[in-house]
């Protein structure tokens, strides 16, 4: 679990008179992105792009071929075959060499990845904890003092959640039940409530699926998360499954680029992707504010996606994944601490976020649309852009560089939806509209923080609202702990429906709804 929201929040609490006072303020924001723009991230695209300079130059060579071939009459076909008569080693070689650079091209090319269907989990009604239940429950613990119920009750009003968020079944006790057992259950009934809901709608069978990754950062047990999905579904015995932990909010973005890289050598199956994270062992019950945030922002969710490298499967798929694109600022000793799961001075484990988290956010997701812009941006953009960071070099840094228009690449954003602050820091630096981020704020009012399945409740909200259309490109983008923002762009290849029970089914008409500050 790790925080991609308001967790530069910080809190002073001082007595006097029996009165508890707290301080809530913005420590810091995202920085500018206008202010600098380091090139050699900028480089880091253009290497992206380079990467499939033979797919660009050898696509237009074959149509240049057919357009002339088409404009050729038996008179002229007639000579050429003469002409080839004549000069036979002239053919042998040509034919050597276009049969080289037809190999070399599709052993070279990446293979479509085509996204099926996918499911997000949306859990029952009885785990609903609205705000006066939760702080009710976290004061009938009493392991919280009450400095530390009036600071969560502050963030509560400023996280931008609402009422029909929803916590574990552990965490509606009094006193709460933290077991083994029931992190098993939570994890069990949100994985397995998403794929169910997923085999349902493409009828896919278990013995069908190749690849399976699953990612949960802080819940990690033996035998693991994915293995409990292989015996339940009883997946077959060759299957390549993969169990990822503590990469935080931006594990599902790193799942599915490591599910495209086995597709690209494993022929003609199905990958499938799981993302959740486990609240129920990992609530914090102490008094260290920069511990209880995730209390309040953290909320039960989970999603299933499934992919395929069959040609078949283009028909049916919603979507083709287009780029992936991922930012690792580990080396930093800084970035790395920023979201960091420890013990405070009473033992009692929590995830600490750092004062610097929102710099270092901020600096992560400078680099990734850095190097993304390259790769998606149109000539245009690109042009004003370069053209900028020249002037700028020569006047010495007095001129702020030109900030490309993300929305001429882009129709639909999925921002991922750790915190309210975030999401406002990247509609002001993006220059994006407010249509553009809904789908962002209203999934962290509906659901929460789920952290690395939210931006696929995001994308159902977008897909819910009748927005997809054919051709529309969406951006994913998500941030985490280690510390790292990674991206996915992904092509609608129809228009898209909501999905047979999707999460916003039964409440989709009530949204967008006004957030309040």
């Amino acid at each position: 679990m790790d925080q991609g929201g308001p967790a530069h929040v910080a809190a002073a609490a001082a007595g006097g008179g029996g009165q508890v006072g707290v301080r809530i303020h913005q420590a810091r924001r995202l920085p500018d992105f206008l202010q600098s723009v380091n090139l050699k991230y900028v480089k880091l695209g253009y290497h992206y792009l380079i990467s499939n300079l033979l797919t660009l130059c050898f696509i237009p060579l074959i149509i240049v071929t057919l357009i002339e071939a088409s404009q050729m009459d038996l008179h002229d076909l007639r000579h050429l075959w003469l002409h080839l008569q004549y000069n036979l080693v002239s053919v042998i070689i040509c034919s050597a060499v276009l049969v080289f650079g037809l190999t070399v091209y599709i052993m070279t090319r990446p293979r479509p990845v085509y996204l099926v269907d996918y499911a997000c989990y949306r859990p029952p009604d009885h785990l609903k904890a609205p705000y006066q239940r939760f702080m009710d429950h976290s004061r009938l613990t009493n392991d919280f003092d009450d400095s530390s119920l009036e600071f969560q009750r502050k963030i509560l009003e400023r996280s931008g959640l609402g009422e029909e968020t929803y916590a574990p079944e552990a965490m509606h006790h009094i006193p709460p039940r933290p077991s083994m057992a029931a992190a098993r259950e939570e994890a069990e009934q949100v994985m397995y409530g998403a794929l169910d809901n997923l085999f349902a709608s493409t009828n896919v069978k278990a013995k069908d699926i190749g690849i399976l990754v699953v990612n949960c950062s802080l819940f990690n047990p033996t035998p693991s998360l994915s293995a409990m999905i292989v015996n339940k579904y009883k997946l077959r015995g060759n299957i390549r499954s993969f169990n990822l932990g503590g990469m935080g909010c931006s594990a599902g973005v790193i799942a599915v680029d490591l599910a495209k890289d086995l597709l690209q050598i494993h022929r003609n199956t199905y990958a499938v992707v799981v993302s959740t994270e486990n609240i129920t062992q990992n609530w914090y019950f102490g008094n260290k504010k920069s511990m209880l945030i995730p209390n309040c922002l953290f909320r039960v969710g989970g999603s299933a996606v499934l992919l395929s490298n069959k040609s078949a499967d283009r028909r049916r798929a919603k979507y083709r994944l287009v780029h992936v694109v991922r930012t690792h600022r580990g080396a930093d000793d800084k970035a790395f601490r920023c979201v960091y799961q420890e013990q405070d001075d009473k033992g009692k484990t929590g995830v600490s976020l750092s004062k610097d988290l929102m710099a270092i956010a901020g600096g992560a997701l400078k680099t990734n649309i850095t190097t993304l812009g390259p790769i998606v941006l149109p000539i245009s953009e690109q042009l004003l852009f370069f053209s900028s960071l020249v002037v700028k070099k020569l006047l010495n840094g007095d001129v702020k560089p030109y900030i490309p228009d993300f929305k001429l690449a882009f129709d639909h954003f999925c921002i991922h939806a750790g915190g309210r602050a975030v999401i406002d820091e990247l509609e002001k630096n993006l220059q994006l509209l407010p249509i553009h981020v809904e789908a962002s704020r209203m999934t962290l009012h509906r659901f929460g923080n789920t952290s690395s399945s939210s931006i696929w409740y995001e994308l159902a909200y977008t897909e819910a609202k009748g927005r997809m259309r054919k051709g529309n490109r969406v951006w994913q983008i998500a941030f985490g702990s280690g510390f790292k923002c990674n991206s996915a762009v992904w092509e609608a290849l129809r228009n898209v429906n909501p999905s047979r029970n999707g999460p916003w089914e039964d409440s989709i008409d009530k949204y967008p709804v006004k957030v309040v500050s």
